[in-house]
């Protein structure tokens, strides 16, 4: 059974930092896209970073470019995202997702994780 954990959520003022964690269990994700969308209540799901599977080429949504990096780790099957100078605006749900492929904004990923909430205090 395919799993993807995510930890590391919380609250934290605004100019603070957090690190997520992905943890994948029941298969390797070392060829496949892995990355990081967020939810805020009212509002639809979005992409917020991406790691390609084998040349880790990473992409953000622009928003957060310059404040989010995206890192994986393939013997851990892992991923992470390091947030830096968090805004009220970044507060949302935080999910992980997997795909077969390469790293596309949709939601149209294969596998996703329970979500980790991230509250940005003003």
């Amino acid at each position: 059974q395919v799993q993807l954990v995510e930890s590391g959520g919380g609250l934290v003022q605004a100019g603070g930092s957090l690190r997520l964690s992905c943890a994948a269990s029941g298969r390797t994700f070392s060829s496949s896209a892995m990355a990081w969308f967020r939810q805020a209540p009212g509002k639809e799901r979005e992409f917020v970073a991406g790691i390609a599977g084998r040349s880790r080429g990473t992409y953000y949504t622009d928003s957060v470019k310059g404040r989010f990096t995206i890192s994986s780790d393939s013997a851990k099957n892992e991923v992470y995202l390091q947030m830096n100078s968090l805004k009220p605006e970044d507060t949302a749900v935080y999910y992980c997702a997997a795909r077969d492929g390469g790293v596309v904004t949709r939601a149209t990923y294969n596998y996703w994780g329970q979500g980790t909430q991230v509250t940005v205090s003003s």
